[in-house]
């Protein structure tokens, strides 16, 4: 239950996490959040990311590279599994059918 809605840097928030399994960022406010770098680097155990798409938000964001580098157990709601090619904000949304994403929505 964090407050994240002045929160404009999640740089490595959660980078090298390597035994975390599951989050729920369901909470979190990110529409102001303009650098997510590296926010889930190396968590390679990590399997899912809840958020809720009403909150989350990556329209401001404009740094988000490695953001999901090394998640290689990741996997969206809708099947999506982690691509090494997209490491960026590209698929930091909720996962569905015609519009893959790393994250299952709650």
């Amino acid at each position: 239950n964090f407050n994240t809605s002045k929160v404009e840097n999640m740089n490595m928030m959660f980078s090298y996490c390597s035994a975390l399994t599951s989050l729920d960022l369901s909470n979190f406010n990110t529409s102001k959040v303009t650098d997510m770098n590296q926010m889930f680097d190396s968590c390679s155990a990590l399997e899912t990311i809840y958020v809720n798409s009403t909150n989350w938000n990556t329209e401001n964001v404009t740094a988000s590279s490695s953001m999901f580098f090394g998640c290689t157990n990741l996997v969206g709601g809708n099947g999506t599994k982690y691509n090494s090619n997209i490491t960026n904000k590209e698929y930091a949304r909720v996962d569905a059918p015609s519009n893959p994403g790393y994250f299952t929505g709650k």
